[in-house]
């Protein structure tokens, strides 16, 4: 009797480590799912709670359009020195009195075939072709004091620069200049400049400016 007895206390001492082991486990599988419950609710309640709140959050449209270029600049037009030489004193004894004009050229090349809209910004017309193509050249420098036509020559003074295209018209120095009417392929632009004198008293000297297209 008493060996039979310690060999039921024995079975009934494993029987309920293993149920020990059991519920173990069990209690861990039970951590384990509510920790990964709660890491994928995690991202979605922070949003959730950050979302509403005025002031956080913002939203961007945007928009654009890209357009061909009508054509491009020959590199030899982009980088130029023009010389205006020598001019006496007594060819500028009147205030527009001017000196000799020098030519200079601006040469485009690839002009694409297509429709072309520009508007002539001083006068309001429309040059307008269906498969031409047409630009408008603008030419940035310091302006003359006394005439905002004429280009700032430094150096001396009572004398500036008049540049004007190939029809004799003022190229508006500053802003766009009156539309052309382009060649499908290759152009070229022909301007002059030349010496004017201004109302500011005559001095003699090296002069010099810079202008950009």
């Amino acid at each position: 009797m008493q060996r039979k007895s310690l060999r039921l206390k024995d079975y009934g001492y494993h029987r309920d480590e293993w149920l020990d082991a059991r519920m173990i486990a069990a209690a861990l599988l039970i951590v384990l799912a509510c920790l990964c419950a709660m890491l994928w609710l995690l991202p979605s309640a922070t949003a959730a709670d950050n979302w509403p709140v005025e002031g956080a959050h913002g939203v961007l449209h945007l928009h654009g359009e890209m357009s061909e270029s009508a054509c491009r600049l020959e590199m030899v037009s982009a980088y130029q020195t023009v010389s205006l030489g020598n001019i006496a004193t007594g060819r500028l004894a009147e205030e527009g009195d001017q000196g000799a004009p020098v030519n200079m050229q601006v040469q485009l090349r690839d002009c694409l075939r297509g429709p072309s809209s520009n508007r002539d910004e001083r006068n309001g017309n429309l040059l307008w072709s269906a498969h031409q193509p047409a630009v408008s050249v603008s030419f940035i420098a310091p302006a003359d004091a006394d005439n905002p036509q004429l280009v700032k020559a430094r150096g001396v003074s009572g004398l500036a620069l008049r540049i004007t295209d190939e029809r004799g018209r003022d190229i508006r120095l500053g802003s766009r200049g009156a539309p052309l009417a382009l060649a499908v392929g290759q152009n070229t632009l022909n301007y002059r400049v030349m010496p004017e004198r201004t109302r500011a008293p005559l001095l003699p000297g090296a002069y010099a400016a810079v202008v950009d297209f």
